[in-house]
């Protein structure tokens, strides 16, 4: 058993995706004792300080179960239905557990559509960002009633590659991929006895990529090629990736607290530096807020949000969502930031109290114009 006091710093922000073959044990229905376990787990890490969000399969097998079809049942539409029927039943089942220990559950529906499109980014972001402040646990599934595999530009495809995309939505120092396997062999351990455990994984090559392919590869939804392609794109964006037997006694506070457990998958830049240089390239920058010196401190030393009454001038033309240099008065670059507000929005609210800003528009995305999560400051 991990103590509780354990966990290091390094990983405070962690994802951890439960597939369905790992939350059924295996049978047709959510296992409540195994559930129960992960729950538990995770309240205690959220007690130490962690942050936690849960991408979350299972709905599908559950609506199934209470509908009593066959698990042979195939179709976009007997698999939407499903996933209708049983998105209540696991998220009422979280909550019971959850509330046991005293913890506020959320339940958050994706589509990668809502996160192609900047404001859409953008809300799903600053929503999640909120739900950790609060320290209220994010229960997140894909929104297979409206993703289908006909669009496939809408639809993630599983939900490893959803927690990635969160993972790297919400600036995660850990994805934990739980599953009913131990991590990455080098053959199917169901069928090889002889396969062995890959614990360390520096960097993912087409030798990695050949292994997944014949490592457990039925696995789940996805599969392990899946569980590699989510590596990938976690790795790249500075997150570590573990991924691991979810039924292994206390295997999420292992994994948390550094022990080795299943395959980690190291990041292959650090988080800070990757969001950095997108942000700080220039790339995506379409405009420039001037900030008084007040807000310039608050920024610089304080690390405070930017509020609209720091703000003396708005130059260029961009959309909310989109990414912005900070100058002070003085022309001093300061940083960029990704903005809640549009150009012409700001031109209407600068220099205001945050309490006026919905008088003065008629709506508004908070009092923060670029929120602290959403800042990098040179």
């Amino acid at each position: 058993m991990v103590k509780e006091n354990s966990l290091p710093p390094a990983y405070r922000r962690i994802v951890a995706k439960f597939g369905t073959k790992l939350l059924t044990g295996g049978t047709s229905h959510l296992n409540q004792e195994v559930m129960a376990s992960l729950v538990g787990q995770i309240a205690g890490l959220q007690r130490q300080g962690a942050e936690m969000l849960i991408v979350t399969s299972g709905a599908i097998a559950a609506g199934r179960y209470k509908l009593g079809l066959s698990k042979k049942v195939k179709g976009i539409p007997h698999k939407q239905v499903c996933s209708a029927v049983g998105q209540s039943r696991l998220m009422n089942m979280y909550e019971q557990l959850f509330g046991q220990h005293g913890i506020t559950v959320a339940q958050a529906l994706l589509t990668k559509g809502d996160l192609a499109d900047r404001a859409g980014y953008l809300n799903a972001r600053n929503t999640l960002l909120a739900l950790l402040e609060l320290g209220v646990v994010g229960i997140i599934n894909e929104n297979d009633v409206v993703a289908v595999d006909e669009i496939r530009e809408a639809k993630f495809g599983d939900n490893d590659n959803l927690s990635a995309m969160v993972a790297n939505l919400v600036d995660a120092d850990l994805l934990l991929l739980l599953t009913d396997i131990g991590g990455l062999h080098t053959a199917d351990p169901h069928k090889d006895p002889a396969a062995r455990l890959i614990a360390e994984v520096d960097r993912i090559d087409a030798e990695i990529e050949r292994i997944a392919g014949g490592s457990a590869s039925n696995l789940g939804t996805g599969g392990m090629t899946t569980k590699i392609e989510a590596a990938r794109l976690a790795t790249s964006s500075g997150v570590t990736v573990i991924i691991a037997n979810g039924r292994e006694p206390d295997v999420i506070l292992r994994a948390a607290a550094g022990e080795a457990v299943g395959t980690r998958f190291h990041p292959a830049t650090t988080r800070r530096e990757s969001r950095e240089r997108w942000m700080l390239s220039g790339l995506s920058t379409r405009g420039k807020l001037v900030i008084d010196s007040g807000a310039a401190i608050a920024l610089k030393k304080q690390k405070r949000s930017l509020l609209a009454a720091g703000i003396r001038n708005v130059q260029g033309d961009f959309e909310r969502g989109e990414i912005v240099h900070i100058h002070d008065i003085e022309g001093v670059h300061l940083g960029c930031g990704i903005t809640n507000y549009s150009s012409g929005d700001l031109q209407t609210i600068k220099g205001m109290h945050s309490n006026e800003i919905a008088a003065r528009l008629g709506y508004d995305y908070g009092p923060e114009v670029v929120h602290r999560n959403n800042l990098v400051v040179l």
